[in-house]
C-alpha cells in the first residue's frame, strides 16, 4: 500500500471518527474481566495485584490492560495492521542498552504483544498520559496538551519514517542525543539526561549483586523479602533438575554465538521475583549465574500468556508458544534487544521468555515532572511508537492515512478524555468491591508456591 492508498482509506474510515469512544453497556463488567485475567496466577499473590491497582486511575489502569483490550475492539479501524506492543502505556517506554553499550530510549514491556490495528497502540498512550496528568493533579489541558503531543510527533515521526528506506528504518534509532535536542527548550529535562546515563551506567547485575544475594553454607542464594522474593522451598528436591532443564530449553533459542556466551555461566539460585501492577500473581522469577566465580549475570524469567489482544474467535496467535510471541515482538518492534533474550518452557507446559534483569534500564519518574515535561514526554513516546510501527507495517500508508493536519491529533486527544473518565469509573467500582469485601487487597496471610 501507498501514501495514496493510506488517504483513500479515511473515505471509509475518517480520522475524526476516532474520537469516538462508545460508553460500556452493563453486560460488560470491568471487574468481571479482570477476574477473568486472573486464571493461572497464583493465588497468594491476587491480593499483592489488586493493592497495586487500588493506588490511583492511574495504577488501575496499568494493571487493567484486559479491559481496555475489550473495549478496543468496538472503535473503528483504518485497515492497516502493525505488531503491537499491546499494552503501550506511558511507564511501559525507557532508555536501555543496546548490545554496543549505548543509551536509547525505546518501547521496553512486550507481555502483551499482537499484530493488530496501529491506532489500539496509541489510543492506550493517550488514554494513559491523560490519566498521568490526573494522578499528577495537573490541570485537564495539560492531560489533552499530552496526548495531542503524543500523536502529532507520531504522525510527524511516520511521516520522517515513509521517506527512508527499509534498511534506513531499520537501523534508525532514538538515542539519548536525539533526546537532547527534542528537549532543547526544555532545561529541566536538558539538566538530567546527563545524569540519567550515569544512573543507567550503574544499573547492571554487578550494582545489584550485593543487594539481592547472600552467602548461605558456603554458596550464593539469593535473599528472600516474601511476599515480593520467595523461594519455592516446598518443591526445592524438584525444582533443581526442572529448572536445569528450564534453562537447557532456554539455551536452544539464543542465536549460537549467544549461546557460547552463556555457557560461560553457571547458574547459582534462581527466586520468585514479584514485578510490575499487571504481572503481579503470574509466574516471575529471577535467576543468579556467575562466570568465573566472579561476574554476576541476572536473568528475568516472566510467565507469557495469552496477549490480552488475542481472540480465540477472531484474532489468534500465529505462535503456538507465548514466549516466542513475546520475543519476536520485542525484537520486531525494538531498535536493538537485549542479546540474552529468548524463551523456555516447563514440564507443566508453561511458557516464558527470558532477559536479563537489568541492563542499564532506565524509567521515568513521573512524580517529578512539571506540566511541560509530561507533554514533551508524551511527544518522546509517540516517536518511539512510530518507529516501532514503521518497522513492521507500511509508514507510507499510515503516512497517508493520517496526513499533515491535525484532525486525527484532535480525534485521539478527545478519545483519550472521554476514556480516561471511563477508566474512574472503572476504578470507583473496583474500590466499591475492595470496601464490601468482594474482592481483597489484604497478602498479610498470603500462602505463596511457584510449581516449577
Amino acid at each position: 500500500m501507498s501514501d495514496e492508498q493510506g488517504r483513500a482509506l479515511r473515505a471509509a474510515i475518517p480520522r475524526s471518527s476516532h474520537a469516538a469512544h462508545d460508553v460500556r453497556d452493563d453486560s460488560a463488567d470491568a471487574l468481571a474481566l479482570i477476574e477473568q485475567s486472573n486464571a493461572g496466577r497464583i493465588p497468594g499473590l491476587i491480593p499483592v495485584r489488586y493493592h497495586r491497582m487500588s493506588q490511583s486511575p492511574f495504577t488501575f489502569f496499568r494493571g487493567s490492560a484486559i479491559v481496555q483490550a475489550h473495549d478496543l475492539m468496538s472503535t473503528p479501524v483504518s485497515g492497516p495492521t502493525v505488531q503491537l506492543c499491546g499494552d503501550c502505556h506511558v511507564l511501559n517506554f525507557g532508555g536501555f542498552a543496546t548490545p554496543e553499550r549505548n543509551l536509547i530510549f525505546d518501547i521496553n514491556d512486550f507481555d502483551e504483544t499482537f499484530q493488530g490495528p496501529w491506532e489500539w497502540d496509541l489510543k492506550r498512550l493517550t488514554a494513559s498520559l491523560v490519566l498521568a496528568a490526573r494522578d499528577r493533579s495537573f490541570s485537564k489541558a495539560v492531560g489533552r496538551d499530552a496526548a495531542l503531543a503524543a500523536v502529532a510527533s507520531y504522525r510527524e515521526k511516520m511521516a520522517a519514517y515513509a521517506q527512508l528506506s527499509a534498511l534506513e528504518l531499520w537501523y534508525s534509532r532514538v538515542s539519548f542525543a536525539d533526546l537532547a535536542n527534542f528537549f532543547n527548550r526544555n532545561r529541566e529535562v536538558l539538566g538530567t539526561l546527563s545524569a540519567v546515563e550515569k544512573y543507567a551506567l550503574r544499573r547492571t547485575s554487578e550494582s545489584i549483586f550485593p543487594k539481592l544475594t547472600t552467602v548461605e553454607d558456603r554458596r550464593l542464594k539469593i535473599v528472600d523479602d516474601p511476599p515480593l522474593i520467595f523461594h519455592f522451598q516446598e518443591h526445592a528436591a524438584q525444582a533443581e533438575a526442572a529448572v536445569r532443564d528450564f534453562f537447557r530449553r532456554y539455551r536452544s533459542s539464543l542465536l549460537a554465538d549467544r549461546q557460547l556466551l552463556f555457557d560461560r555461566y553457571e547458574l547459582q539460585d534462581m527466586a520468585v521475583k514479584v514485578v510490575g501492577v499487571g504481572s503481579v500473581g503470574t509466574r516471575c522469577a529471577i535467576a543468579l549465574f556467575m562466570s568465573d566465580g566472579v561476574h554476576p549475570l541476572f536473568l528475568q524469567i516472566k510467565e507469557a500468556r495469552r496477549s490480552v489482544l488475542e481472540s480465540p474467535d477472531v484474532q489468534q496467535s500465529r505462535f503456538a508458544h507465548q514466549g516466542e510471541r513475546v520475543v519476536y515482538g520485542q525484537r520486531l518492534m525494538q531498535a536493538a534487544s537485549d542479546i540474552f533474550l529468548g524463551c523456555s518452557e516447563t514440564a507443566d507446559a508453561r511458557e516464558y521468555y527470558v532477559r536479563q534483569l537489568r541492563d542499564m534500564k532506565v524509567s521515568v519518574s513521573l512524580e517529578r515532572f512539571r506540566s511541560s515535561t509530561l507533554v514533551d514526554y508524551g511527544g518522546v513516546c509517540g516517536w518511539a511508537l512510530a518507529r516501532a510501527h514503521a518497522k513492521s507495517g507500511n509508514a507510507a500508508t499510515l503516512a497517508g492515512y493520517l496526513g499533515k493536519r491535525d484532525t486525527f491529533d484532535r480525534a485521539l486527544a478527545q478519545y483519550a478524555v472521554t476514556y480516561a473518565d471511563q477508566v474512574e469509573r472503572d476504578y470507583e467500582e473496583f474500590m466499591t468491591a475492595i470496601h464490601d469485601g468482594r474482592i481483597s487487597i489484604d497478602a498479610s496471610d498470603t500462602q505463596l508456591d511457584f510449581t516449577p
